[in-house]
């Protein structure tokens, strides 16, 4: 038998001495601030050209890689399930075989959440049941009624599929390699480093800073699209508890006036504490906005749809397991009939958009989770990153969305959740159901928790950004460079906003998220040949995990 070598256990990124950009990679940071720079400048000083060719390109991937979307999703669910089942990789630890993880359960499940899609609950729980109870797959090919009691578990059977496995394996997929490859092999914590086993050392030079560079312009993006949606509902509360009728406009969305300002306040909280570390500003906003989220989850189950969010949950979670292979491996194409091109529509419209957002969301929360998972097993984290947090989105869309179908079943909402805007969903909803008093107090509620969710969301990206660009280096970032980030993360979804609305942050961040895909289906691939590789090695005698045992105190 041919022995097998070590592992590679150095790449060095070259970093530049001094100055401005003392400590961070010129190539990664230089081209991807110019990437995200010109964006900016394109969509601001030529938004009519801007949207022309977003629209194009964008009509162009829904057309042309749809599919590719679909099955890359489905192959990161598969890939998930066979790293925790497969019991080499199962018992293998993200860090040296020793190693304790770093934060508590509640923290760590806290942090997942709110840096993952936690932004997302707030306005998705409500409005996509909603949508789904009107109009889905099956309510196209005339299965069942529009808007009928029939039709109620489909709608959070494609809610479920949206926000639940599928989008938790990709994060899962990006945090295990990224892990795995920092903490076990002691490679810096980018990108670049979980494809080591199928490119080595090359990824020292232009390969790698291409890569990296990929993966913070999707990052940036993908976490535009999140902001997007956060500040339109920001918006609406904050006009909603009183604040004026200047942050809307006569459609009631968000006005040019209302998106500069939430833009102003949630950058300047986020900024402050990306300054402060993950162990501090970012974890004391974590755990405050699981607290506030257990409260409202707590008023929405006692004083909703109870017996109605039930069975949402459990018939509903028991629908979209019989259903996920089919929904996973189904691809509408339009066959020349209006069914055909409604359901490719709306496919396109909903699922492919969700795949894109959580590819380019991955890199952004995979490297996130990857730096607050060290000292867990695989199987452990897979059951964490993509377990938990899928049954706690489920409880969400149960009961929030369970409790917004109802009203409308029973005729309470009498057509106002379906007339409302998806951001001023929850706010009606919890008006109806509380009265004017409890209904505002409840509305305070929520738009305290949204802010601490859109900066969790927005800090973080910003120290994973600087975290790639300055060669994985964990350690306090330069303020210069977490400033810019926060005002250029701000900048991106105030320009795209103000220019074509969520839709050109939507165009953007599917045309991003495609090439990032195919880095992610080599960081799997990647992943399983380094964790073949180390069972040979153990088998061998030769050392696997190349990082230092932690430094063990003396017993008391």
């Amino acid at each position: 038998m041919t022995k097998i070598s070590p592992p590679l256990s150095d790449l060095p990124i070259k970093t530049a001495d001094g100055g401005f950009y003392d400590g961070f990679s010129l190539n990664v940071t230089v081209t991807s601030k110019l990437a995200v720079g010109a964006l900016v400048l394109w969509a601001v000083a030529f938004p009519d050209s801007a949207g022309r060719v977003l629209t194009g390109l964008n009509s162009f991937i829904l057309a042309n890689f749809a599919a590719w979307y679909v099955f890359v999703m489905a192959f990161f669910v598969l890939v998930c399930a066979a790293l925790a089942l497969w019991p080499a990789a199962g018992r293998m630890k993200l860090g040296h075989d020793d190693e304790r993880p770093e934060f508590s359960n509640f923290s760590w499940f806290s942090m997942m959440f709110g840096a993952g899609i936690g932004v997302g609950m707030l306005t998705w729980s409500v409005a996509e049941p909603i949508y789904h109870f009107q109009t889905n797959p099956e309510v196209i090919q005339g299965d069942v009624g529009a808007a009928s009691a029939q039709n109620a578990l489909n709608a959070f059977k494609w809610s479920y599929l949206h926000w639940g496995l599928s989008a938790w394996s990709s994060y899962a997929v990006a945090g295990l390699a990224l892990g795995f490859f920092a903490y076990r092999r002691g490679l810096p914590l980018t990108i670049r480093s979980a494809l080591t086993p199928l490119f080595g050392s090359r990824l020292s030079g232009p390969l790698g800073h291409a890569i990296d560079s990929v993966a913070v312009v999707a990052t940036i993006l993908g976490v535009a699209q999140t902001i997007g949606f956060g500040v339109e509902q920001f918006v609406a509360g904050m006009s909603r508890i009183g604040f004026g009728g200047w942050l809307l406009n006569e459609a009631g969305t968000a006005s040019g006036m209302g998106i500069v300002f939430a833009i102003c306040v949630i950058m300047l909280a986020s900024t402050l504490s990306a300054l402060s570390g993950v162990g501090k500003g970012i974890k004391w906003l974590s755990n405050l906005n699981m607290g506030l989220s257990i409260l409202l989850l707590t008023v929405l189950i006692l004083f909703g749809a109870t017996g109605f969010g039930l069975k949402a949950f459990f018939l509903g979670i028991g629908e979209y397991l019989v259903a996920l292979p089919g929904m996973l491996f189904t691809v509408y194409a339009a066959d020349g009939t209006q069914i055909g091109a409604d359901l490719a529509a709306w496919q396109g419209s909903w699922t492919v958009f969700y795949w894109a957002w959580w590819v380019a969301f991955a890199p952004f929360v995979g490297l996130f989770l990857a730096r607050i998972s060290r000292g867990r097993t695989i199987r452990e984290f897979v059951l964490g990153a993509m377990v938990v947090p899928s049954i706690m989105c489920f409880v969400w869309f149960a009961f929030a969305g369970g409790t917004a179908i109802n009203l409308e079943l029973t005729g309470v909402a009498d057509g106002a959740l379906y007339a409302a805007t998806d951001g001023g969903k929850i706010f009606t909803m919890v008006s109806l159901l509380l009265g004017d008093l409890w209904g505002w107090i409840m509305a305070v509620v929520i738009v305290i928790l949204l802010l601490t969710y859109l900066v969790t969301s927005a800090d973080s990206a910003v120290l994973i950004v600087n975290t790639i660009n300055a060669a994985g280096d964990e350690g306090p970032k330069a303020r210069p460079h977490i400033l810019f980030w926060g005002a250029a993360l701000g900048i991106v979804v105030a320009a795209l906003l103000l220019v074509g609305g969520l839709t050109a942050i939507q165009t953007a961040m599917v045309i991003g998220a495609l090439p990032f895909s195919l880095v992610m289906i080599l960081m799997c691939l990647s992943l399983f040949k380094a964790i073949y590789r180390d069972g040979m090695r153990s088998k061998q005698g030769v050392e696997a995990v190349t990082v230092d045992a932690p430094a063990r105190s003396d017993p008391a």
